[in-house]
């Protein structure tokens, strides 16, 4: 039996992905707090003890979103290339599993670009993955592991890359995984 605490953290969760849809969708504008109670099956009401506003549903969204993107620096990868190809992998099986995971790069690219409310916004733009990754590129062309070039526009490259599949696969749910080496192969030096 499912435990008075159990069942909070549950209902959360529907909420929190029936916004996430309903937001990567229709947008923030567009998406109102009626629409995402009954997505969620529960009443304006209950839903508002969880969320007190739209605006704090998208915010727990994108702090969600911020929070992933500390995986590459929390598996602790040995060397620069395992630090991509780890998260890659990792990346992809969270995908398979976990439907919604391509959704929330959605909605992270789209806070950071449009419609979202101020503080949420800077939220979202508050990260950093490109310039990090840029100096693991940069250790691992000093290692000869990856292509010579600005390491700032690789890494650019590379997030542009993960961001553009990743709402490719929100937008298409039954969408095959792609090859991590595919986007391995932005990084590493072409064969000879």
């Amino acid at each position: 039996m499912e435990t008075r605490k159990e069942q909070k953290e549950r209902r959360r969760w529907q909420i929190l992905k029936a916004g996430l849809d309903l937001f990567v969708r229709r947008g923030y504008a567009e998406t109102t707090i009626s629409q995402i109670a009954e997505a969620s099956a529960m009443s304006t009401g209950l839903m508002f003890h969880y969320f007190p506003s739209k605006e704090d549903l998208y915010l727990a969204l994108v702090s969600i979103g911020v929070e992933g993107t500390q995986a590459p620096q929390a598996m602790g990868a040995p060397g620069p290339v395992e630090y991509f190809e780890g998260f890659l992998s990792q990346l992809i099986s969270l995908t398979e599993a976990e439907p919604w995971v391509p959704q929330l790069f959605a909605l992270m690219g789209r806070a950071r670009r449009e419609g979202a409310p101020e503080a949420v916004r800077e939220l979202a733009l508050s990260i950093d993955q490109v310039q990090r990754s840029a100096e693991v590129i940069r250790q691992g062309q000093q290692e000869g592991l990856f292509r010579p070039g600005d390491p700032l526009r690789l890494s650019q490259a590379f997030w542009a890359s993960v961001q553009g599949v990743m709402e490719q696969w929100a937008s298409d749910p039954g969408m095959a995984a792609p090859d991590p080496a595919w986007l391995m192969g932005i990084l590493l030096p072409p064969a000879p």
